[in-house]
């Protein structure tokens, strides 16, 4: 073979390959949507004990919770069948960016998080609490003493808002929530932060954790659905607008108030001021 034929077949080859690349990136630019419109298969994840998010049956295996009923109306209003991965809240980020999931709802937006996946709207709002015992405080500010002992745990949303609304009352900063709830059982603390479906769930399983006061002004933090990030957004569109129309239509409240009842709470039990 001489040299001009070596050169003819070497560039046959790398055109050859541009060509199979240019397939390959196109195949794998498919968007999320149109992989669930093809496969007619919507990938979600869930959390074996997330109760009343998620909760899977030891006895059958099968899947209820608030969530999981949000992805089976979504899977039904799609068209396509619901395919359900047994993850943690820890490793449902990886299983976004792996693409082992389409989506996974019950994600708090935080810059960490921001950086490597995508956010849908709010699908509801939850309102911080304060589980108290032995004080009487209905505001903020009457959290703000330097009498009133606060636990909670360290580094999370529930640390940031004690630290911003009251700067001045005594936080004690503990490793995780159970450790909070413990120290306000304990008598070494007067109240503990808590968003209000983890308030209330936990006062169901233990009255003894104190009273669920919704201090005022009411503040909120909120629960999205996360997604792989990529740069065709018509999934994450379409998602946000299915949201937007399940929260005008009522079938988000709906949803939460049936399901708490996995953890023991009626409707009967939120406060007044509650809000979704």
């Amino acid at each position: 073979m001489n040299r001009r034929e070596f050169n003819r077949l070497m560039g046959l080859g790398a055109a050859t390959a541009a060509t199979t690349s240019l397939f390959t990136d196109k195949a794998s630019a498919a968007s999320s949507l149109e992989r669930i419109k093809s496969s007619g298969v919507l990938r979600v994840g869930a959390i074996a004990d997330g109760a009343p998010n998620y909760q899977k049956s030891i006895a059958d295996g099968s899947w209820r919770g608030f969530y999981v009923d949000l992805y089976r109306k979504l899977a039904e209003d799609l068209g396509v069948e619901l395919q359900i991965l047994e993850t943690t809240w820890g490793n449902a980020v990886l299983d976004l960016q792996a693409d082992k999931t389409d989506v996974f709802f019950g994600l708090n937006r935080t810059p960490e998080r921001e950086k490597v996946i995508d956010f849908s709207v709010p699908v509801f709002r939850s309102a911080f609490t304060m589980t108290v015992k032995g004080i009487n405080a209905t505001t903020w500010e009457e959290f703000n003493n330097p009498n009133v002992r606060i636990a909670i745990d360290a580094g999370s949303a529930h640390d940031s808002l004690v630290s911003r609304l009251t700067p001045n009352a005594q936080i004690i900063r503990l490793k995780t929530v159970s450790d909070a709830t413990a120290a306000v059982q304990a008598g070494r603390a007067d109240a503990q932060c808590l968003t209000l479906i983890i308030a209330l769930s936990l006062r169901a399983k233990n009255p003894s954790t104190g009273d669920v006061v919704i201090p005022e002004p009411i503040e909120f933090t909120t629960s999205h659905a996360g997604f792989r990030r990529e740069e065709d957004k018509s999934w994450q569109e379409f998602v946000n607008n299915w949201i937007n129309e399940q929260r005008e239509n009522g079938f988000v409240k709906e949803d939460i108030i049936r399901n708490m009842t996995l953890v023991g709470i009626k409707e009967s039990d939120l406060p007044p001021n509650f809000q979704f």
